[in-house]
Formats: C-alpha cells, structure tokens, sequence
C-alpha cells in the first residue's frame, strides 16, 4: 500500500516551472497516440493456396510479437510454416486487447473484437478473390475466446459474406485458450483496480474469462452444440486443444488443463508457460512439430475435399452437355453414343409392335414398315436388321 501511495504521490510531483509550465506543456505539445497494429496483416502470400492459416493472439498480445520468441527479427508462422505448407496463406489478425495501458486503453468488449475479426477477415479474403477459400485458425489464451464468438456471430449473419467465414472454417487449434476461465483473471484484476488510479484499464475483457463465469460457459456450450451439429450434417469442424505444461513462478499455470482442453476433442501439452507456449525458436521445437502435424492434417484433408468437389462439378457439368436423342413419340430421351463409346458396349436394336405396322430401332435410326399390300421402309438402315 506504502508503494501505491508513494507511486501516486510521484505522479503528482510537479515539474519545476509550476503549474503555468505544465499547462504550457498540454498546449505546445499535444498528445499523440500510436497507430495500434490492429486489422489483418499477410505474413506470407502464394497464388496457387487452397487454404489460408489466421493465427490470433491474445490478451495484451501483438500480431507480430506474440508470435516471435526471444532474437527473432521474424515471427515463426511466417518463417518456419512456407516451407513446410507451400500453399498455405499465412495471416495475422491484431486487435487491441490490453487490461492496463500507459496511454488510453480500448473500451472495446468481447463483442466488438469478434465483429471487427469478422470485418476484416472478410474484406481482406474478398480483396485477394479467397471469399470461398478454406481457412483454419491457430488462437493464442483469449483469442480463442474471440475466435469461437467470431465464429458464433458469423454462423448466424443473415449476409452471406459475413456468413462465408463460418462457411469457409475447417479448423481451429485453441493454444492456452481459457474455455472454462482463467483463476489468473481474479488475480490480475486486483493490480489492475490499483494501477486503474494512474493508468486506463479495460477490466471487461477480465470480466469474461474469470472462473465459472456465466458469459464464458455460455460461449463454449454454444460453441460445442454448434460444433456438435455440424458433424450430425456431415461436416466435420477439425478441433484441437493445446495446453501449457510449466506454471509462471511464483503464480502457478495461467489456464489449467481442464480449462484449455475440450470434452471429445485432441489435446496435447507445449513445454512451456503460459506466454511462452507460442514463442517457437525453432523447426526442430517439438510443439511446433505437434502444431504443424495438425495443420498438415488438415490441409491434406481440405486438399483432398476441394479435388473431390471439383471432380464432382467437372462430372455434373459433362453430363449436362452430353447430346440426348428425344423420342417424339413418348418425349422421352436417350444419350446419343459418343465417338469413345466401344461397339461392344452399344444397346442391341428392338423391335416394337404397337400398330399395325412394325417399328425397328436399327442402329442408323428408327425405321418403320407399313404391312399393307407390300413392304415399305422408311428410312436408311447402316446396322442390320433382322426380321
């Protein structure tokens, strides 16, 4: 409390000059605040991608840093995954989720993250023609949490580009992400209320992950029912939960297993703490050999779906544009043989008899004789016939 009050009593400590300097000071220089690296940013781009991999971090996170371990100039997705998934897209999606901040803080909710997410991803794939492209989500802590909203909010948009995200969603990889709470919310909301004297702070992005919370159970319940039936309707949303195995001294593990893992779905442990867990120094780290197991799986999955798709199309749009015979007797139709077809394989000639004539489909064409005083044929014949 003494260090409180003396930080306080600081804050208040006036420059020499007095109070006309300060004021002189808020004239002359007015405050500026920093562009935030918020939006979708393309870390690696190919033409020929069939999916792209959207990775989203979490509280006080960055779109690059939190994604770059300790001497690294360039985030691991961008440098480590190309190689390994050449045609995969990789993106970043930032946004600003800080509790506590020096300068103003977001005001924005939970709501507001998922809706901007949403936004944006669909007007950066709509602006590089990837609108239907397959995309798959990596989620750091409390990205997960507005990842899973984003999805909630886009299964249920009546505008079929903002619907498309869901449409388009194949997989996502939750990385630490809290989905029944966090203790560490409670434990990080007591500095915050403190520093919330001297700083600006957004205690309601705390107020969603703490432990048992309603709103937090509401989100992965639907999440899961929502999951749940896409699978009974055939399609699979591919699920998997990682967790960190080393706690934060002194504080203990951030989000634990129980909360970061879902009931029927893959997890797996990274060797590291909470903040940690998504900071690969290398190809040769074993959570990202587990990580990038699963995103080769998938893609190899949405690969194999997408030639099957177009395989079907190529088949559907053949068998339209195949020429028909029409009978004009019954209005029905026949495939005419085309030049492939073997000679074994064509239809052997029949005869009708429903007149007083008789009516032979011959393979030059139907003909017909007229059993009056004579014979009489109709017509040329270029197969036999026989009577």
């Amino acid at each position: 409390m003494k260090k409180l009050s003396g930080l306080l009593h600081r804050n208040k400590k006036r420059p020499e000059g007095g109070s006309d300097s300060v004021e002189s000071q808020r004239h002359t220089e007015p405050q500026r605040l920093e562009s935030f690296p918020d939006g979708v940013k393309v870390w690696h781009d190919c033409d020929d991608a069939t999916v792209d991999i959207c990775f989203v971090h979490g509280l006080a996170g960055n779109r690059d840093k939190t994604w770059r371990a300790a001497g690294q100039s360039t985030p691991w997705p961008a440098a480590f995954i190309p190689p390994k998934l050449p045609r995969a897209r990789i993106l970043t999606y930032g946004y600003d989720a800080y509790v506590v901040k020096k300068s103003v803080s977001s005001s924005n909710r939970l709501m507001d993250h998922a809706n901007n997410m949403l936004h944006d991803l669909t007007t950066e794939r709509s602006s590089s023609s990837a609108a239907s492209r397959a995309i798959v989500f990596v989620a750091h802590s409390f990205g997960g949490v507005v990842c899973k909203t984003a999805m909630i909010i886009s299964r249920n948009n009546p505008e079929p580009h903002l619907r498309a995200v869901f449409d388009c969603t194949k997989g996502i990889a939750f990385m630490g992400t809290p989905h029944g709470g966090s203790w560490a919310a409670e434990w990080a909301r007591i500095p915050a209320r403190a520093l919330g004297q001297v700083k600006s702070t957004n205690q309601a992005l705390l107020d969603v992950i703490q432990t048992d919370g309603q709103y937090l159970e509401f989100i992965r319940d639907t999440f899961l029912s929502m999951i749940r039936e896409l699978r009974e309707s055939r399609r699979d949303l591919q699920i998997t939960c990682f967790f960190e195995e080393l706690p934060v001294s002194g504080v203990g593990k951030i989000v634990p297993k129980d909360s970061a893992c879902l009931e029927g779905y893959s997890a797996f442990s990274i060797h590291a703490k909470h903040r940690e867990m998504v900071k690969f120094a290398s190809e040769e780290d074993n959570g990202f050999k587990r990580l990038l197991g699963e995103l080769a799986r998938w893609e190899v999955m949405i690969r194999d779906s997408t030639a099957g798709q177009a395989k079907i199309r190529q088949s559907a749009s053949s068998e339209m544009a195949r020429p028909k015979l029409i009978n004009q007797a019954t209005g029905e139709s026949s495939e005419l043989m085309s030049d492939g077809d073997e000679e074994g394989t064509r239809p052997p000639p029949s005869a009708r008899h429903d007149g007083p004539g008789h009516q032979f489909n011959a393979m030059g064409g139907t003909q017909n004789n007229n059993t009056g005083g004579g014979h009489q044929f109709l017509g040329n014949f270029s197969g036999p016939v026989t009577f």
